[in-house]
């Protein structure tokens, strides 16, 4: 077994330091160093490559991981049938945009489409490959209710995850997402929390044994009139459990991303607040909890408008941060694009100019240069959903 790679430079010096040579030790000197036995995985190198390339300048992930039953619902808003033909044709118009690489890194597929192909017969993942996009797979098996908790929820899946996570592997999968949620109305009760941030963990090391980096989400959210000083307490009693298991489960912390709620307050608080105030409340939050070793943050969007969405990530990043801070955008990437494709397949190239609109908004964001000149009101549209699931 290896020696402990621990994920911090002074965690790591006290771990080799004798215990008689620290200060306050009566103990007689030893010359025999305190080495800690990890689990080594031999994708080691690979994942922390995996999740640099993800984490790379400018650019951010693409999310089309909505179950099938989620999926129905954006399609219906434009009239369409939910059918295996319309999602495929959809998820193909998103895919094979031309120049999407340029502004995105990733993108998280759900399982039908990680096995789908263009009508052409190419594979959705070397399509991703070619635009130089690291396919990613959604893993969890969705939200029930917890039971003993105040009307909370658990994520299940992890039975079976480690053969599926390897099966992924093999058809072309790079990183893992696994989508949990704290309600913030709810309590959150410590019972939510330690199961959320334990079903995490637990994932987050099965991925990392089959050669995919996880993507760590406890999603809190945006339901609640509550102000965002509350919010921040919670998102750091959240994110405080979920790094004390991750280090429990012994999991590589530079071979792992983040896809954190911004601190905002409630969606029905009286008080909206600017995105300096969200940027400020949320890297607080981050360099409170969040150790450097983790390469990137990549920021779900939660039911913000496109535009506000934008407009926080772009705050965030008018000043270095230790990480990596992007986008992982699902409705605030999308919502312009179905509107413009409406299923006709003459409206497809303008829809794809749609997406590369965002995408190139975000990328900007992701450097600290967006301007929300210019933006149309449509793009500017809140999209929250109470009780929303993915």
């Amino acid at each position: 077994m290896a020696s402990a790679k621990l994920n911090s430079l002074s965690s790591q010096w006290i771990a080799n330091t004798p215990f008689s040579s620290r200060r306050g030790s009566s103990h007689v000197s030893s010359t025999r160093n305190l080495t800690l036995p990890i689990r080594a995985s031999s994708y080691s190198d690979e994942l922390v490559l995996t999740a640099k390339t993800v984490a790379s300048r400018g650019r951010g992930i693409l999310a089309i991981d909505e179950s099938n039953a989620t999926a129905g619902k954006r399609l219906a808003s434009i009239g369409l049938d939910n059918t295996e033909a319309n999602r495929q044709a959809y998820r193909q118009l998103l895919l094979t945009t031309p120049g999407l690489g340029e502004y995105v890194s990733g993108s998280i597929l759900f399982e039908e489409t990680l096995y789908q192909s263009t009508t052409d017969g190419k594979k959705f993942v070397d399509v991703l490959r070619e635009g130089n996009i690291v396919p990613g797979i959604k893993v969890d098996k969705g939200l029930v209710p917890l039971p003993g908790s105040n009307n909370e929820s658990w994520c299940q899946g992890l039975d079976g995850l480690a053969s599926r996570s390897a099966e992924y592997y093999k058809q072309g999968a790079r990183f893992a997402k696994w989508r949990t949620v704290v309600s913030i109305p709810s309590g959150p009760s410590d019972l939510a929390i330690k199961e959320a941030a334990w079903g995490l963990a637990r994932y987050a090391a099965i991925s990392q044994d089959n050669g995919l980096v996880p993507i760590v989400e406890p999603e809190i959210l945006l339901d609640g009139d509550h102000p965002i000083e509350r919010t921040l307490e919670v998102a750091e009693k959240v994110w405080s459990e979920v790094f004390f298991y991750l280090a429990q489960n012994n999991v590589l912390f530079e071979g792992i991303l983040l896809k954190p709620s911004m601190v905002t307050p409630g969606a029905e608080h009286k008080e909206k607040a600017s995105p300096e105030t969200i940027a400020k409340y949320t890297l607080t939050m981050l360099k409170r909890r969040v150790p450097p070793a983790v390469p990137g943050i990549m920021f779900l969007s939660g039911g913000q408008s496109e535009v506000e969405a934008t407009l926080n990530l772009n705050a965030m990043n008018q000043s270095p941060n230790p990480w990596h801070v992007s986008f992982s955008y699902a409705r605030a990437l999308q919502n312009s694009v179905l509107k413009t494709w409406q299923g006709r397949p003459e409206n497809v190239e303008a829809a794809q100019k749609s997406l590369l609109v965002r995408a190139k908004a975000n990328s900007l964001a992701q450097l600290g240069r967006y301007s929300a000149e210019g933006e149309n009101e449509e793009a500017k549209a809140g999209m929250f959903v109470k009780g929303y699931t993915y």
